[in-house]
């Protein structure tokens, strides 16, 4: 019999893997309290970051049916759930890895796709997604203007021919004879 403690634990767990969008596996061995707690800090509000026993998450995991990460539960783990921008909690797993080393990127989910240490660390490379985002509707919006000035073109260059045409008739009729009229 599992005791209640654990099946607990194990029911929080499974929630955290269902309700995040992306889950990022670490060994932590060798940071501190204080090393952790900046670790959290810096994850900020997109993901949580919580130490478990590889057994409970394992059996979490495979219940909210993420079973690609199984391999990773060896050792200290620690898990990142994500609920916001997979690339901004990737970017601050790596940027917080590069200053302690003995943080250690085993590998992540994100959203049902499995993915390695390395693809965490590529998609810690990607602009965020209001940057990519801002660029998209920047690109749309220069189409757009680029469409407009296409479609008020013809218009615009008729009403300029039209104006010449005007002009020249204006300067042609005061300087040349009117046409005799048969008496």
């Amino acid at each position: 019999m599992a005791s209640p403690d654990k099946v607990a634990a194990v029911e929080e767990i499974r929630e955290k893997f269902q309700n995040s969008n992306a889950a990022v596996v670490t060994a932590y061995t060798g940071l501190s309290v204080a090393q952790l707690k900046d670790l959290r800090r810096s994850l900020g509000e997109n993901a949580q970051y919580r130490v478990a026993k590889n057994t409970l998450t394992k059996i979490a995991a495979n219940e909210a049916g993420v079973t690609e990460l199984d391999e990773f539960f060896v050792g200290s783990t620690a898990v990142a759930f994500v609920t916001g921008d997979p690339v901004e909690a990737a970017k601050s797993l790596r940027d917080f890895a590069k200053d302690n080393p003995q943080l250690v990127i085993k590998g992540g989910v994100l959203e049902g796709k499995a993915l390695s240490a390395d693809e965490i660390k590529k998609l810690a490379d990607l602009e965020s997604r209001e940057v990519l985002l801002a660029k998209l509707a920047g690109g749309m919006k220069a189409s757009m203007a680029k469409a407009a000035a296409t479609f008020q073109a013809p218009l615009s260059k008729f009403v300029r021919t039209a104006d010449a045409l005007r002009a020249k008739q204006e300067q042609g009729g005061a300087g040349t004879p009117a046409p005799a009229e048969a008496e």
